[in-house]
């Protein structure tokens, strides 16, 4: 047995008990399909988890259990459902007043996130999701309008014995989980399907929510060059209660209480999405590859805002209609490698607003029909000048058009249409120092649309004219290494100017607006590091510092320029050992430390850092033709009191959802092989 210890993330040096060797060990190939060219040459920040082993103890239904191994990416989440949880990469997603914003989601590169840059999470199923790709940095070159990066999460594929697999899960605060799922093959399709049902009491008052979950994939092999896959789901959650966030007064008081107006108007939502899309993919002759997508959606939304009549509509209702699609072209040579192609997004939503009177709808108040259009084509150059030297530069062009058709006259027509287009840019170097470095580094910049909500006018009429695109340049260096087979890190430096970034903050009524900051910068460092310590015990880490700033941000109620920006934690930590024996039995002890950060853009008020230590334990049986898995899981495990969602600018001082204190949670899953 060999065990190797590493002093720091990137030091070249090891020192290894037992036999001393001198090998040369090959750098495994990263291959990443979230940078839109699988190539281990990318000059950019990836991370991939693997998903498919850690999610048979996890519970599976929130995105921050995978996420939050990756340095650069902090995801907050209080088990509030109605809000999801705010994914953030190197600060940007933060502004999210609820879902995802400024980062580009696909599932098995079919875009989840709508064409003006909004991405909800309800439609994912982490039960059927194999592994995660973080393309972290700008991708606005790569996918438009995207300024913090890319999330490709790839889905179960079905390549061996058919199977059917139960599992039940259970745990504190009234959470259950059902799954079921199988796979097989018919002819030249193979396919997987499953089916979930999700709900949980809350740790808080009026924190329940209830999720129903169908999807599949059938990938079929039309002949040895093509294949066409199919991706079909359809979730509805009848109900998702959204407690409001709390003063830290209220906090003190009690923890676990609703704000009173969130409880008196029965705040939050009804979904019900599904989504059909298909990926052609042929491989040319001559290095050449063609991959064509499509995809439609619908999605039926009602949201139950803490807004009294007086201030205004606080019942939300929109019917959205979605289609797109794209086309992408690999031209691959022994030196170079060129990829084109063009994406295409249109949304439309059928909006209207109501008053809301005790949780029931009152009069309407506005009727609007909203779209959104967006084309994308895209050019990506790689030159590889020697075996170890590559240059790498890409371009898009995307035009933006936001239109809206008032309805509701009684108060005017605030009918409008906005356009935006803008190009994007990015360009680096990948050079391989040795067998098992990689160094790299590149330059891009990146572009985000407000969304159509974060267009509305906190004064009324239409689109709100002071809000504009917010744009962005981050320069990036980067190592990674294989020192020796049982060693991998990786490092990045990154440096980025945001010019007009999009800030929310809560009027008096209880709605969220948005506004430009002038400029903003943010600097930080990444490690990762990846150890076998020995057969079957692995030791993972990262560790993000990161330094924001407002450089020039001045509004009508303040100076916040020098000031730190809200929501990004000056440090954080994550460190986790796991093992497997041959004996079936594995299990995991992972730590995860969150710095303070600020919740206010005067900087006056903070979020505690937290330390959160957890542990599950679980082993797997064969009996017969199956594999019978009992699990357990304790979270918290040092029972702290922490805040793991926070609203940033919020009236009143309202910026606290306090989570959970000690849970446990546990369950079997029963597999099947026919």
């Amino acid at each position: 047995m060999r065990v190797c210890f590493s002093v720091g993330i990137l030091i070249p040096q090891l020192l290894c008990l037992g036999e001393a060797t001198t090998t040369t060990v090959q750098l495994t190939p990263l291959v990443v399909t979230a940078a839109r060219a699988p190539s281990s040459t990318a000059p950019a920040s990836l991370s991939t988890i693997d998903w498919s082993q850690l999610r048979l103890v996890q519970s599976a239904m929130t995105i921050d259990e995978p996420l939050r191994r990756v340095p650069g990416v902090f995801v907050q989440n209080s088990f509030n459902f109605a809000q999801d949880q705010r994914i953030a990469i190197r600060g940007f997603g933060t502004r999210a007043a609820f879902g995802v914003r400024e980062i580009k989601l696909l599932v098995d590169g079919i875009p989840e996130s709508s064409p003006d840059g909004q991405t909800q999470l309800d439609n994912l199923d982490l039960g059927s999701v194999r592994s995660i790709e973080v393309l972290r940095g700008p991708a606005s070159a790569l996918y438009g309008n995207a300024a913090g990066g890319v999330i490709n999460i790839l889905t179960d594929d079905h390549g061996g014995t058919s199977f059917i697999e139960s599992r039940l899960s259970g745990g504190s605060h009234g959470v259950q989980r059902h799954q079921l799922k199988t796979g097989g093959t018919l002819g030249k399709t193979a396919f997987n399907l499953t089916g979930s049902w999700s709900s949980i009491e809350g740790y808080r008052q009026h924190a329940s929510s209830e999720s129903w979950f169908f999807g599949g994939k059938a990938r079929s092999h039309i002949n040895d060059q093509s294949s066409l896959t199919t991706i079909f789901n359809y979730s509805h959650s009848p109900w998702a209660q959204d407690a409001g966030g709390l003063t830290r007064a209220e906090v003190d008081t009690n923890r676990r209480q609703a704000r009173a107006r969130n409880a008196a108007l029965d705040a939050g939502e009804e979904v019900q999405q599904g989504r059909l899309g298909f990926a052609y993919r042929n491989e040319l002759a001559f290095g050449q590859e063609l991959t064509i997508h499509q995809y439609s959606l619908f999605r039926d939304f009602s949201n139950k805002l803490p807004i009294l009549p007086v201030a205004g509509n606080g019942i939300v209702k929109f019917d959205r209609i979605g289609v797109g699609g794209g086309i992408k072209y690999v031209w691959d040579r022994p030196v170079n490698r060129l990829i084109g192609g063009v994406d295409f997004e249109f949304q439309s939503d059928d909006r209207q607003r109501y008053a809301n009177l005790t949780g029931n709808r009152g009069a309407l108040g506005f009727d609007q029909r909203e779209t959104v259009l967006n084309i994308g084509p895209f050019l990506r150059n790689e030159y590889r000048f020697t075996d170890a030297l590559s240059l790498i530069a890409g371009l898009r062009y995307d035009n933006v058009h936001f239109e809206a058709d008032d309805r509701f006259l009684a108060d005017g027509d605030d009918s409008g249409s906005r356009p935006v287009d803008q190009f994007s840019w990015s360009g680096g170097v990948q050079f391989q120092a040795r067998t098992n470095v990689q160094v790299f580094a590149s330059v891009g910049t990146a572009f985000q649309t407000p969304t159509t909500t974060e267009l509305a006018n906190p004064t009324g009429g239409g689109f709100n004219p002071a809000v504009n695109p917010q744009t962005s340049v981050t320069c990036e260096i980067g190592l990674r290494t294989q020192l020796t087979s049982c060693l991998k890190s990786e490092a990045s430096l990154f440096h980025t100017q945001i010019n007009d970034e999009l800030i929310p903050f809560t009027s008096a009524t209880g709605r969220d607006f948005f506004r430009n900051a002038g400029r903003s910068v943010r600097k930080g460092v990444e490690l990762s590091l990846d150890l076998e310590l020995a057969p079957g015990w692995n030791w993972r880490s990262s560790y993000t510092v990161m330094d924001s700033r407002y450089r020039d941000y001045v509004t009508a109620t303040g100076t916040f320029s020098g000031n730190s920006e809200p929501g990004i934690p000056a440090h954080q930590l994550f460190t986790e050992i796991s093992w497997r024996s041959e004996s079936g039995f594995f299990g995991g002890l992972d730590l995860q430390f969150v710095d303070q950060f600020d919740l206010n853009d005067s900087n006056t008020a903070k979020n505690d850092a937290y330390t959160l230590l957890n542990c599950r334990f679980g082993h797997t049986t064969r009996i017969g033709r199956g594999k019978l898995t009992p699990f357990v899981a304790v979270n918290n495990l040092l029972n702290q009191r922490y805040n793991g969602q926070t609203r940033l600018n919020a009236f009143g001082g309202r910026f606290y959802e306090p989570s959970p204190r000690l849970t446990a949670y546990g369950g079997v899953t029963l597999k099947m092989e026919f």
